[in-house]
């Protein structure tokens, strides 16, 4: 695995190194002692999958608030997305920023995000399967969202033809 720090502080693309030959490859997608050389040290306690059916569909920008905060990593399985986090941390100095990043099933790149951010993302192909892996179990009482459109942070979407439930177009503005 190669990991590539992002612009908010904390987060990381990782990009899978496969081991070839003529049956196909074998990558390894997590290792705690490689994630333990860059400050990442999460105890999985949930594995979700979210099946998106068309292109455009936007999910989010979902977090839990402490003491329930979650760490995630993310992985498409099928197909691709737009992925956005927004750093909430107020101790960070790239508190209130947001980035973005494709994942796709073709690349087989993953996403870390550690806890205190906001995440999102907008589905790039229909049938778009995608992973999670949970430093935390939900928790009804302590999840919160940002509207996706909040002007105090100025996403920028790739699809303007947007699928969103009703639940994330009436998130309060931040």
């Amino acid at each position: 695995m190669i990991l590539k720090q992002l612009e908010l502080k904390g987060a990381y693309i990782i990009d899978l190194v496969p081991i070839t030959d003529e049956r196909g490859f074998f990558a390894r997608t997590w290792c705690k002692e490689v994630f333990n050389e860059y400050g990442i040290d999460v105890d999985i306690k949930q594995c979700n999958i979210s099946y998106n059916k068309l292109k455009g569909t936007l999910r989010g920008m979902h977090y839990q608030v402490a003491p329930y905060e979650e760490a995630k990593f993310v992985r498409v399985i099928h197909g691709a997305i737009y992925d956005v986090i927004i750093d909430l941390r107020t101790d960070s100095p790239t508190y209130m920023e947001w980035t973005s990043v494709e994942l796709t099933a073709q690349k087989r790149n993953m996403l870390y995000i550690p806890e205190g951010f906001a995440h999102g993302f907008q589905t790039l192909e229909d049938d778009t399967e995608v992973v999670y892996q949970m430093g935390e179990n939900f928790h009804p009482e302590s999840a919160r969202g940002i509207r996706w459109n909040d002007p105090a942070f100025n996403i920028r979407w790739k699809i303007e033809e947007l699928i969103i439930s009703e639940k994330d177009q009436t998130y309060n503005l931040w």
